[in-house]
């Protein structure tokens, strides 16, 4: 099956060899071809080429599509979320709104401990019901890779519960989604610490490990969490059954996370609202992605990730969306690239790469998206006739995306 996409205005992130990611002064390097046409055979890219070539070429397709001076993007990769989830948390948006903080709100049995007594009593087919409207919407607004994260069980039970809801998701929908245990979200209604740290290690990371229900593991390292210690523990409990670390790491203060991240090989740290100049050195000479999450610091009035100065230091930065009840309720990765541009000064080219390939490799998924190159599986979008690559952080509420394609066939 050959689909020919003509009358491209621009191809952007047009890679005939793409790498794995990109650091430093290579994230300003978006490459573009403009008047251009797109081929796609068996749902993979095939070649992509100038509209003044096209008909030298004779290029025989199944089916052709005129994207009519629109601009094709790879899809945007979303390497963080927690969408599988029971109920809306909007009485806590209110508290925040008094003036009360996500830290109070925690501590007073909130926050992350109500989401899990909702899941409890729910339903798997109710879960999984609600997360599949919410994957459709972040399809539809772009996005062709989702992390999803378990995290809202607590218990063996229930986290067991959302793994199942997130292979079935992986099992029945187009868009491509890696699954990551966080039992290690918060501590579970009563135990102690020490309790509940002994259950993931014993019970429930065995268990996961057995049922083959994660690809990766991650532990909410932070100030009235998960400490460095403890958190090395689980993640060692974790590699023996082959998950590698994705890990929450100096979100609400500088606590050790992103060390104790890339001492574990982590895949990426994320959020790193408060990461010092000292954590950025660590960064750099690791494989670790550090993966910024702008729309928490927006939704939470928070400090914003220094991305700037990551980048200056010659380290990689993906971007995710965070998707969940509590402290990000949406999953429209065009406005995360808004927020980096606008809040975390990222050029729109740094942007849109670190949404797109940076971000694929922070879900371990770069070898088959985050950019328009032969070979690689077709997720893409079509965009309304834009003026440049800017417009789309800029234009930050626009609704710019006229056609979405995954594996190569429209949603």
């Amino acid at each position: 099956m050959r689909t020919l996409v003509s009358n491209i205005k621009t191809i952007v992130g047009a890679r005939r060899d793409a790498p794995k990611r990109l650091c430093g002064e290579e994230m300003q390097h978006l490459p573009t071809l403009n008047d251009a046409w797109l081929l796609i055979e068996n749902g993979r890219f095939a070649d992509f080429g100038s509209m003044s070539d096209l008909a030298s070429r004779h290029l025989a397709a199944d089916t052709e599509i005129d994207a009519a001076g629109g601009m094709v993007l790879p899809s945007w990769c979303d390497p963080h979320t927690h969408i599988v989830y029971a109920g809306s948390r909007e009485g806590e948006f209110t508290d925040k709104i008094r003036g009360m903080s996500y830290e109070e709100i925690a501590r007073r049995g909130g926050g992350i401990l109500n989401s899990a007594d909702l899941l409890h009593t729910c339903s798997e087919d109710y879960l999984y019901d609600m997360a599949v409207e919410r994957a459709m919407e972040m399809m539809r607004k772009g996005t062709g890779c989702i992390e999803i994260k378990s995290g809202y069980g607590l218990n063996t039970a229930d986290e067991l519960k959302m793994l199942r809801v997130i292979r079935r998701m992986k099992e029945t929908l187009p868009v491509h989604i890696v699954a990551t245990f966080l039992g290690a979200h918060a501590v579970g209604r009563g135990y102690t610490m020490e309790q509940y740290v002994r259950l993931l290690i014993d019970e429930m990371i065995p268990e996961v490990g057995r049922q083959q229900l994660a690809d990766y593991i991650d532990v909410f390292c932070d100030v009235g969490f998960f400490s460095p210690a403890d958190t090395a523990r689980i993640l060692e409990a974790g590699a023996h059954w082959g998950l590698r670390p994705k890990i929450h790491a100096d979100e609400l203060a500088s606590s050790g996370g992103t060390e104790v991240g890339t001492a574990h090989h982590a895949l990426s740290v994320d959020h790193l609202e408060r990461l010092s100049d000292a954590q950025i050195q660590v960064l750099k000479d690791s494989e670790t992605m550090p993966t910024a999450l702008p729309g928490t610091s927006f939704f939470l009035n928070m400090p914003f990730a220094p991305a700037r100065k990551m980048i200056e230091a010659g380290l990689g930065l993906a971007l995710a969306s965070d998707y969940n009840p509590g402290s990000t309720p949406s999953g429209d990765m065009k406005f995360v690239v808004s927020l980096a541009c606008i809040k975390m000064r990222l050029l729109p080219e740094e942007a849109v790469n670190a949404a797109t390939l940076n971000a694929a490799y922070a879900m371990g998924a770069e070898e088959e998206y985050g950019s328009i190159t032969p070979g690689k599986t077709a997720n893409f979008f079509i965009t309304s006739q834009i003026p440049s690559v800017s417009f789309i952080p800029y234009a930050y509420t626009s609704p710019i995306i006229k056609r979405v394609f995954l594996r190569g066939q429209e949603i």
